[in-house]
């Protein structure tokens, strides 16, 4: 009998290092999925239920008291969707649905557990979009990109997240929050929170930006904001 595939974190941890390292600070996403793929770890961010911050939003309503978050006639994106969940839960919800990740293996993956999926999945660049989805989408919805690319990116990585907002578009964004120890070796690489708050710079507003240390399992963001 084969021996089990080790933990995915820590080979996060490792191929993030060397990504980095070599100046590549993108690469190891797709490495670590091919990991997964092969069988020599779990498979990375494997779950087939949305985000609970994410799904919560949804469910409370995007205005407090409001109802139930639908999509019918609305495009959403989901940045670096992984294997899907949270863009299928979009779609669930009646939202003309994209979810793009930088790793072919996360989309084909994505695609292959879901062969009659609504979702759009694309292999895609978040620095090198298409055009068109510039200021492109009713609902963006970021879950841990921004916490899992190095600080030297954040401003950068935090401009290419809000251009997908569309005017009186809606963008959530839910990221680990960084605690007073953390010795910022990363991956992830958690945000402050003025961090957090700083898709103000890009064209945003925010609407309400809370910590939630129960839902997850520790201290999260759910940072919500409109164009």
């Amino acid at each position: 009998m084969g021996s089990e595939p080790r933990g995915w974190q820590g080979e996060a941890d490792r191929l993030a290092h060397a990504s980095v390292g070599r100046g590549d600070p993108t690469g190891w996403f797709e490495e670590l999925y091919a990991a997964g793929e092969s069988g020599e770890v779990t498979m990375a961010w494997d779950r087939s239920e949305p985000q609970p911050l994410l799904e919560a939003w949804t469910r409370e309503g995007a205005v407090p008291g409001g109802p139930t978050v639908r999509g019918e006639g609305r495009s959403a994106v989901v940045v670096g969707c992984g294997l899907g969940a949270d863009a299928e839960h979009l779609a669930s919800l009646g939202f003309d649905t994209t979810g793009f990740d930088l790793s072919p293996t996360a989309i084909r993956t994505a695609r292959a557990r879901r062969p009659g999926s609504a979702v759009d999945y694309r292999v895609a660049d978040l620095f090198e979009l298409p055009g068109e989805w510039r200021h492109g989408f009713d609902l963006v919805v970021d879950v841990y990109t921004v916490q899992a690319l190095p600080p030297a990116m954040r401003e950068q990585t935090v401009r290419a997240v809000a251009d997908l907002v569309a005017p009186g578009g809606t963008l959530v964004a839910i990221h680990g929050v960084l605690p007073a120890d953390d010795d910022g070796a990363g991956p992830p690489w958690l945000l402050t929170a003025d961090e957090i708050r700083s898709f103000t710079r890009h064209g945003l507003s925010e609407v309400s930006v809370v910590q939630d240390d129960a839902l997850v399992g520790y201290p999260c963001w759910r940072a919500v904001f409109t164009r």
